[in-house]
């Protein structure tokens, strides 16, 4: 199956939606020094189809280590749990920030499986946050729950 090109126009709607931020971990693409890609969050493996409903800003190793998964295991239980959909829920509903930003924690099990499937505090990603924060430029303020 071929990737359908996304055209600079929907590009564009995707990031502005996603307040050009990945829609994951949201490290913000404009302290990156790059584009981010754009994730199909229902892969067209598995039906998901070229709409901006089904389209959100990811950072490339976010959207690498997802793949095509939609599901992975809550580490705390177990149990397979759909993976977080940044249209569908609330990234405050699943996670917080500790350490002042410095790491995400998952608060429920899409919050968990998510984090741990995706990898949101692999090493290079939590020493950046951690000269972000001291830059002022993180954590977000779309998100103010940090524990």
């Amino acid at each position: 199956m071929s990737r359908p090109c996304i055209s600079p126009q929907l590009r564009q709607v995707v990031a502005a939606r996603s307040d050009y931020r990945c829609a994951y971990c949201l490290t913000d693409e404009q302290i990156i020094g790059g584009f981010f890609t754009i994730d199909h969050i229902i892969p067209l493996f598995l039906g998901g189809i070229t709409t901006p409903e089904n389209l959100c800003l990811a950072c490339w190793d976010c959207n690498l280590i997802k793949s095509a998964r939609i599901a992975a295991l809550d580490p705390n239980t177990g149990l397979m749990t759909p993976l977080f959909h940044p249209y569908k829920q609330d990234w405050d509903d699943h996670f917080v920030w500790q350490a002042e930003g410095l790491l995400i924690l998952g608060s429920t099990p899409v919050g968990r499986a998510t984090v741990n499937s995706l990898k949101l505090n692999r090493p290079p990603l939590v020493k950046a946050r951690h000269y972000w924060i001291r830059a002022g430029w993180h954590p977000p303020d779309k998100s103010e729950n940090i524990v």
